[in-house]
Protein backbone atom coordinates (compact mmCIF):
# COMPACT_ATOMS: atom_id res chain seq x y z
CA UNK A 1 0.00 0.00 0.00
CA UNK A 2 1.95 3.00 -1.63
CA UNK A 3 -0.49 5.36 0.66
CA UNK A 4 -1.48 5.15 3.78
CA UNK A 5 -4.98 5.98 4.76
CA UNK A 6 -6.05 7.25 7.75
CA UNK A 7 -9.13 8.11 9.51
CA UNK A 8 -11.28 11.21 8.41
CA UNK A 9 -9.06 11.02 4.59
CA UNK A 10 -10.93 12.44 2.00
CA UNK A 11 -11.20 9.36 -0.59
CA UNK A 12 -12.97 8.55 -3.96
CA UNK A 13 -13.75 5.40 -4.72
CA UNK A 14 -12.28 4.53 -7.92
CA UNK A 15 -14.25 1.12 -9.04
CA UNK A 16 -16.99 -1.25 -8.12
CA UNK A 17 -20.92 0.21 -8.29
CA UNK A 18 -20.34 3.51 -6.61
CA UNK A 19 -17.55 4.00 -8.55
CA UNK A 20 -16.55 8.27 -8.75
CA UNK A 21 -18.59 8.82 -5.53
CA UNK A 22 -16.52 10.95 -2.45
CA UNK A 23 -16.54 10.47 0.67
CA UNK A 24 -14.98 10.48 4.37
CA UNK A 25 -13.52 7.60 5.92
CA UNK A 26 -15.21 6.67 9.07
CA UNK A 27 -13.62 3.87 10.39
CA UNK A 28 -10.68 1.30 8.82
CA UNK A 29 -10.31 -2.47 9.45
CA UNK A 30 -6.22 -3.10 8.89
CA UNK A 31 -6.60 -6.63 8.77
CA UNK A 32 -9.38 -6.83 6.64
CA UNK A 33 -7.67 -4.23 4.34
CA UNK A 34 -10.98 -2.39 4.17
CA UNK A 35 -12.62 1.61 5.09
CA UNK A 36 -15.84 2.26 5.94
CA UNK A 37 -17.04 5.51 4.16
CA UNK A 38 -19.25 8.24 5.61
CA UNK A 39 -23.24 6.75 3.52
CA UNK A 40 -22.34 4.58 1.59
CA UNK A 41 -22.16 0.73 2.06
CA UNK A 42 -24.92 0.82 4.64
CA UNK A 43 -26.96 -2.28 5.17
CA UNK A 44 -29.21 -3.35 7.27
CA UNK A 45 -29.07 -6.58 9.50
CA UNK A 46 -31.75 -8.22 10.97
CA UNK A 47 -30.64 -9.34 14.59
CA UNK A 48 -32.44 -12.02 16.43
CA UNK A 49 -33.71 -11.77 19.77
CA UNK A 50 -31.29 -12.86 22.05
CA UNK A 51 -30.52 -12.42 25.80
CA UNK A 52 -28.41 -9.15 25.11
CA UNK A 53 -30.91 -7.87 22.43
CA UNK A 54 -34.46 -8.58 23.61
CA UNK A 55 -35.57 -6.19 21.23
CA UNK A 56 -34.25 -7.96 17.92
CA UNK A 57 -35.06 -6.14 14.98
CA UNK A 58 -32.27 -3.72 12.30
CA UNK A 59 -29.33 -2.65 12.43
CA UNK A 60 -27.51 -0.55 10.13
CA UNK A 61 -23.97 -1.61 9.43
CA UNK A 62 -21.08 -0.66 7.31
CA UNK A 63 -19.66 -2.68 4.78
CA UNK A 64 -16.27 -2.20 4.53
CA UNK A 65 -14.66 -1.15 0.93
CA UNK A 66 -11.03 -2.40 -0.21
CA UNK A 67 -8.40 -0.15 -0.34
CA UNK A 68 -7.25 -0.94 -3.69
CA UNK A 69 -10.71 0.70 -5.18
CA UNK A 70 -9.87 3.66 -2.97
CA UNK A 71 -7.77 6.84 -3.83
CA UNK A 72 -6.71 9.31 -1.54
CA UNK A 73 -8.06 12.81 -2.33
CA UNK A 74 -7.77 15.11 0.58
CA UNK A 75 -5.52 14.02 3.74
CA UNK A 76 -7.12 14.73 7.18
CA UNK A 77 -5.50 18.35 8.22
CA UNK A 78 -4.78 16.84 11.85
CA UNK A 79 -0.64 16.21 11.91
CA UNK A 80 0.56 15.70 15.14
CA UNK A 81 3.86 17.35 15.50
CA UNK A 82 5.93 18.89 18.44
CA UNK A 83 8.23 21.63 18.22
CA UNK A 84 11.11 22.41 20.80
CA UNK A 85 11.93 26.39 21.25
CA UNK A 86 15.36 26.99 21.52
CA UNK A 87 16.61 30.06 23.18
CA UNK A 88 19.96 31.14 21.45
CA UNK A 89 20.40 34.06 23.87
CA UNK A 90 21.17 31.59 26.43
CA UNK A 91 24.27 28.72 24.97
CA UNK A 92 26.30 26.53 27.15
CA UNK A 93 29.77 26.92 25.88
CA UNK A 94 30.95 24.00 28.50
CA UNK A 95 32.46 20.82 26.88
CA UNK A 96 31.03 17.67 28.64
CA UNK A 97 33.06 15.53 29.05
CA UNK A 98 33.34 11.57 27.55
CA UNK A 99 32.81 8.66 29.61
CA UNK A 100 35.58 7.05 31.24
CA UNK A 101 37.87 10.29 30.70
CA UNK A 102 39.32 11.53 34.25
Amino acid sequence: MAQSLKVNDKVKIISGKNKGKEAKIVKIDRAAKKACLEGIGLVERHMKKTQFNPAGGKKTVHLGIDFSNLKLVEASKFVKSSVKKVDKSKKDDKKKAKKGAK
